[in-house]
């Protein structure tokens, strides 16, 4: 078993003793979500840290991407709801770049590369998301590789 997982598992206890229904809610999700991501494919295995956080930052996404909606749509409560689930989520994801230090590696690993255009997109991308290993949204990457190839 991961130690992410295992922290998970700690923290939802210690919430659950706590009373904290959000926090216990949204870990139980999260639980729920890695214990899915298990018993995906052929057969069950446990996942690796780099794995779980994989699958953390996706739910986390979803929070984000909810939230939006509901704000969107005037039902300012369970927007509410889907940010603080967010904030949750987030205590256990890395912390993300800065700007400058998103445009930074950008820059590095486009330059390590040599991709200068349109047609290497793809492989700048690989390239960049690799420097970045997780520290920024893949939309902030693809927008700031975007603009230094000059798309």
């Amino acid at each position: 078993m991961s130690t992410l997982k295992d922290r998970l598992t700690a923290d939802m206890r210690s919430a659950l003793k706590a009373r904290d229904e959000l926090t216990t809610s949204t870990l139980r999700m999260a639980l729920a979500a890695v214990g899915t991501a298990e018993v995906a494919g052929k057969a069950k295995r446990d996942l690796s840290d780099d794995e779980v956080l994989a699958v953390l930052t996706k739910e986390a996404k979803k929070r984000r991407e909810a939230a939006t909606a509901f704000a969107d749509a005037g039902r300012a409560e369970q927007a509410a709801k889907e940010t603080a689930e967010g904030e949750v989520l987030d205590r256990y994801l890395p912390k993300q770049l800065s700007d400058a230090e998103l445009t930074e590696l950008v820059s590095g690993a486009l330059a390590a590369g040599g991709f200068t255009g349109k047609a290497q997109m793809g492989p700048a991308m690989k390239a960049a998301q690799a420097a970045v290993a997780g520290q920024a949204e893949g939309g902030r990457v693809a927008g700031e590789v975007r603009r230094q190839l000059g798309l």
